[in-house]
């Protein structure tokens, strides 16, 4: 994957307060054959799965595209979403609008309040800031858990996953075990930046107003925020942690290949997905306190062993 195709640049004639999508949208070489290979995967896993079969969408960019091709040649694929108590404002009003506008329903999932409250009460409301440890217990209790009832029953589940959002996905393929017995599948993991706007832009897709504020990659609000110059596209995402596989852990697998990408980061050989704004229009990044170990930032939610996941959550 090279930097320039997993980079965040301006487009001609883009200026300061354009939308994500003036900013990325562009039809680029291929991409009617790569948006009519992930309709035909998603038709595919329908009938293969049928009930069985779920999108679990964290309301992305990425997510509302597959949410839209869902409804739009009407497969007939479940939608669900985890609701961690911690998503922004802006995300969770994604979910009237896909129903509203979309006509799809989308079941949430929560943790269980009972955990929530003792795990507050014991460590604190910023717990994720004390420590490595607390901050994947805190994943693993708002994340790993619900997800885990999502997924129940289940034999094959849809994910936004793409190769270029970082090195750590470089060799996402479009299907995969998920370490539980289930298939998971990437549709759109050939997709460029470009393309999930371009979808966005000529079909209308609703998205998260947080994208318009130069944050590509959204997770818990406070675990989120917006990118600054030069910085890697998923660098808003715990970002006291050190930069590298910035994955909250359900999409981990455990290859030596990603421990060689892994080691590749550590040398100073990672691959960034830049964004290259003007100065006046992103937020200073903070590089204070960047020392945790990077191979570390996970929190389950793609990791390929939930169960691993969830208990080392459990003794953080």
């Amino acid at each position: 994957m090279s930097q320039e195709s997993s980079s965040l640049s301006f487009l001609p004639g883009s200026s300061v307060g354009s939308s994500a999508a003036a900013l990325y949208a562009r039809e680029t070489a291929g991409y009617q054959a790569r948006l009519a290979k992930s309709i035909e995967l998603l038709r595919h896993a329908a009938a293969a799965y049928g009930p069985a079969l779920i999108q679990s969408t964290s309301l992305g960019a990425e997510d509302m595209v597959i949410t839209d091709l869902i409804a739009r040649h009407g497969l007939g694929i479940a939608v669900a979403t985890l609701d961690t108590g911690k998503l922004h404002a802006e995300t969770l009003a994604l979910i009237p609008q896909i129903e509203a506008r979309l006509g799809l329903q989308v079941a949430v999932f929560k943790p269980v309040e009972e955990q929530v409250v003792h795990f507050v009460r014991t460590s604190g409301e910023r717990a994720m800031y004390e420590s490595l440890a607390l901050r994947k217990a805190c994943c693993a209790l708002r994340k790993l858990e619900p997800l885990s009832r999502m997924l129940a029953g289940r034999t094959a589940w849809i994910t936004g996953l793409r190769r270029e959002q970082s090195l750590n996905r470089a060799d996402v393929p479009f299907s995969e075990p998920d370490g539980q017995g289930r298939i998971k599948l990437n549709v759109l993991a050939e997709w460029s930046w470009a393309d999930v706007w371009h979808y966005i832009e000529t079909n209308g897709v609703p998205y998260n107003a947080l994208h318009d504020q130069f944050m590509p990659s959204i997770g818990c609000e406070p675990c989120t925020r917006a990118i600054a110059v030069g910085e890697d596209f998923r660098a808003g995402r715990w970002w006291w942690e050190n930069d590298g596989a910035k994955e909250c852990g359900l999409h981990k697998s455990h290859s030596p290949a990603q421990a060689g990408d892994s080691q590749a980061e550590a040398d100073g050989h990672s691959v960034s997905a830049q964004a290259n704004f003007g100065s006046a229009e992103v937020k200073d990044a903070d590089a204070s306190g960047r020392s945790q170990d990077e191979n570390a930032k996970e929190c389950g939610l793609h990791k390929a062993h939930l169960n691993e996941a969830l208990n080392s959550g459990a003794h953080a």
